[in-house]
């Protein structure tokens, strides 16, 4: 196999890894906030059944939970999981990090000084007002950091797909690699995981600095 047909394959691969990658972040950060809001709920029910699910989803391995929720289903109630291996993938992957992004919101929410809710209730404001002018900004610049580890970490998790069975990059490796007994496949993936996690890094900076009102 030549590199230009090995990149060519490994291409769809990478276009894989990268769907997966957007459709988590699209589910995830929305859904942490979700989650943090349950969870601080005064409906003792529901804030309990939160604080359980993060732990479970904190306190298990991805890799566990992907297989859980792909065979789960049939096991449990003998439902077909015929097409079903990529909503597995990306319910798995958003469940997961939507639990790291609840506890990333919580400590930026709970970090903000209670002075400033009090001084916006003296000003007039609402609470839905206080939270997305006043908090939500200050909340974003302080866990901008936390985020960015965890979309780095989601960069490289997404070669876990491999568990179901889906020919992501980092599987199309190992299975050219092995045809071919060559280690290109394994650097050529090695290489799109870089550069990818420099592109996050490098774009997160730059949102960083665009917060960065002091200066």
């Amino acid at each position: 196999m030549t590199l230009s047909t090995m990149l060519t394959t490994m291409g769809a691969g990478m276009l894989r890894t990268c769907t997966i990658f957007f459709l988590t972040l699209l589910g995830a950060l929305p859904l942490g906030f979700v989650i943090y809001f349950a969870r601080k709920s005064k409906i003792k029910v529901l804030s309990s059944f939160t604080k359980i699910f993060i732990s479970i989803m904190r306190g298990t391995p991805l890799m566990l939970q992907l297989l859980v929720w792909y065979f789960g289903p049939y096991y449990l109630f003998r439902w077909s999981i015929r097409g079903y291996r990529f909503t597995a993938i990306i319910l798995g992957f958003v469940l997961n990090y939507a639990a790291y992004f609840a506890e990333i919101y919580r400590g930026g929410i709970e970090s903000i000084p209670a002075g400033q809710y009090e001084a916006a209730e003296v000003l007039g404001y609402t609470k839905t007002q206080t939270f997305f002018k006043i908090i939500l900004p200050q909340v974003i610049k302080r866990i901008l950091p936390s985020v960015t580890n965890e979309v780095i970490t989601l960069v490289k998790d997404t070669s876990l797909a491999f568990t179901l069975a889906y020919q992501e990059v980092f599987s199309l490796a190992k299975q050219i690699s092995a045809s071919q007994t060559s280690f290109m496949p394994f650097l050529i993936a090695g290489i799109f995981y870089y550069i990818a996690n420099y592109a996050v890094a490098f774009a997160m900076e730059r949102f960083e600095k665009a917060l960065d009102y002091y200066k």
